[in-house]
């Protein structure tokens, strides 16, 4: 069923009865933060196996959360908010988001985006007991999410990283579209476009980095591919 612990951050009393309500009949376990704050300090301890955030908070802006806490936690956070300007989406997903879904919202559609969440946090721990990737001059540190190529350090932001390691646990293989777009915003219908603008992005930064945009092939119409030697 893919249930587990859900950090539900919200400030409206009548919100915060009805998830906790709906979340704890699906066989999720809830904790709430009501302002930012709590929230930053109760996603660190990495209990959470999801966590909700509404973006209007009383004491800050809940893209600052997602920053405090991203570079320390990959705990998968999805956001729930009445902005649906595609501003705030976008800035949002590159702060470090999961996914984002607007109010009002489908508790039907709000459960089954914390399944594949928790899935991919999941695989995502299977994936750090491997340690680490190494091919030819590209080394993945998976426990502390650090990338060098040849030696030197890359600073790639979340959805980089999160691309990239979809791409070596498939090293040498195509890699779909579909998939890639889960592994990145945790949905495999999101607008392919943010795709192609962060695989550029992930490119150049290889390139920067010695010359190796050769590593990621572009298969037209299929995905991408990393190839590697070593």
């Amino acid at each position: 069923m893919n249930a587990g612990h859900v950090l539900l951050v919200e400030d409206e009393p009548g919100i915060i009865t009805a998830l906790k309500a709906g979340l704890t009949a699906a066989g999720h376990s809830v904790t709430v933060a009501r302002n930012g704050t709590e929230a930053i300090a109760l996603a660190l301890n990495d209990h959470n196996d999801a966590i909700l955030l509404d973006l209007g908070l009383p004491d800050m802006d809940g893209k600052d959360v997602i920053m405090a806490v991203r570079d320390r936690c990959t705990t998968p956070i999805i956001v729930l908010s009445a902005r649906h300007q595609e501003t705030e989406k976008i800035a949002s997903l590159d702060s470090g988001a999961s996914d984002y879904i607007d109010k009002p919202f489908a508790l039907g559609e709000l459960l089954a985006r914390i399944r594949v969440a928790i899935r991919a946090r999941n695989a995502s721990r299977t994936l750090r007991e491997v340690a680490e990737f190494r091919g030819g001059p590209l080394h993945i540190d998976y426990g502390s999410r650090k990338v060098t190529l040849h030696g030197q350090d890359l600073r790639l932001s979340p959805k980089e990283y999160s691309l990239l390691v979809a791409l070596a646990e498939q090293a040498g293989k195509v890699v779909t579209h579909r998939r890639l777009l889960a592994a990145g915003w945790g949905r495999a219908d999101t607008d392919p476009q943010y795709l192609r603008t962060y695989m550029g992005m992930l490119r150049q930064k290889l390139d920067a980095a010695g010359g190796a945009a050769g590593l990621i092939h572009n298969e037209p119409g299929m995905g991408y591919r990393l190839i590697v030697s070593g």
